[in-house]
């Protein structure tokens, strides 16, 4: 059964992911802002900024690990900056939270963050699922130049050579 994006019925994701922990991890610290519009939304100093590990990333959002719950926060922005990626600002919300021991897995929904940004997220995620087909499929050449995740990319076939320059 299709789903209206087009994938299987288990896929009802609108943007492909980037996944990101894989050899590695991609620390990143999220800046919580408070609502200026809302006297009852209080975020403690201590909770305004936070260290996380990115886990996956999509044009509409991401998913990370924070080692401190999020405050109760309706909006959060921050600049994400990870190889490929440097200095996007973001506006979110978190939509889904799970404590896994003594760690925090966090989903945020983009609700600001400029189309040349989704775009390049996009690409990314396509380049990704692209290297992985080459490689299922046993070609000798699964790293290509014009690959956009060739920063984030962590797999032993990896061409250092990529992405020329000049």
């Amino acid at each position: 059964m299709k789903h209206p994006n087009g994938k299987g019925s288990n896929d009802r994701r609108k943007f492909p992911r980037v996944a990101v922990v894989s050899d590695i991890v991609e620390p990143i610290v999220l800046r919580y802002a408070q609502d200026k519009n809302s006297k009852s939304e209080f975020i403690p100093k201590h909770l305004q900024a936070q260290p996380a590990v990115l886990m996956n990333l999509s044009a509409g959002g991401m998913q990370l690990i924070t080692f401190l719950a999020p405050p109760h926060a309706k909006i959060f922005k921050m600049t994400l900056t990870i190889p490929g990626l440097d200095r996007v600002p973001v506006q979110g919300r978190v939509v889904r939270v799970s404590k896994k021991g003594e760690t925090y897995v966090v989903g945020i929904e983009f609700t600001k963050i400029a189309m040349k940004y989704q775009k390049r997220i996009t690409q990314m995620a396509h380049d990704d699922v692209d290297c992985n087909t080459r490689l299922s499929l046993g070609l000798p050449e699964a790293c290509v130049p014009d690959c956009s995740f060739h920063a984030l990319c962590t797999k032993p076939q990896k061409a250092p050579h990529w992405p020329r320059k000049g």
